[in-house]
């Protein structure tokens, strides 16, 4: 990993892919908790968010780092879960989606990540119509970002002397 945006776009495109359904991927900022001052956004809509477990070093300036990503699915719906009511099965479609993000993450590896794995998942109260689900997943990285990142850059004109022959380089 040579960013944490690199791990967000990676993780996006992961749900893009796996949960064509998802209408909006963004990062968490708490949007649910204050729809009537954040951008509009289309449901169902997914949030990532991303706290340091633990790090480990490994060399200079690079680090080991075990991180919890937590995926809130946002799902609203004005239709009723109780059994046997007229419009359960669209009311209930939110938990396709989690089945569809869980095998999308739980055991997956990418460019970015490795080691995915689910910590669990809770419902999050939002006052409103929507249904607010976070899925907790943790996984491994090895994060260079504060490592130099250095130019290729084309040596000419070299000498390199061995065994007392030149050897020219152009």
């Amino acid at each position: 990993m040579q960013n944490w945006k690199d791990l967000y776009l990676e993780h996006a495109n992961i749900i893009s892919a796996k949960a064509p359904t998802v209408q909006w991927i963004d990062l968490w900022h708490n949007q649910v908790n204050f729809l009537t001052e954040e951008h509009p956004f289309t449901t169902p809509a997914v949030f990532l968010s991303y706290r340091t477990l633990n790090t480990q070093d490994v060399g200079t300036k690079v680090q080991n780092v075990r991180v919890q990503v937590d995926v809130y699915l946002y799902y609203e719906t004005f239709a009723d879960t109780y059994n046997g009511a007229f419009n359960q099965d669209s009311a209930l479609e939110f938990i396709d989606l989690m089945d569809a993000i869980n095998a999308a993450f739980h055991g997956a590896q990418g460019d970015n990540f490795s080691s995915m794995r689910r910590l669990g998942f809770t419902p999050v109260d939002t006052g409103n119509a929507g249904n607010l689900y976070r899925i907790s997943y943790e996984c491994t990285l090895i994060d260079y970002s504060a490592q130099r990142e250095y130019e290729d850059h084309e040596i000419k004109d070299m000498v390199i002397e061995k065994n007392d022959t030149p050897y020219q380089i152009d």
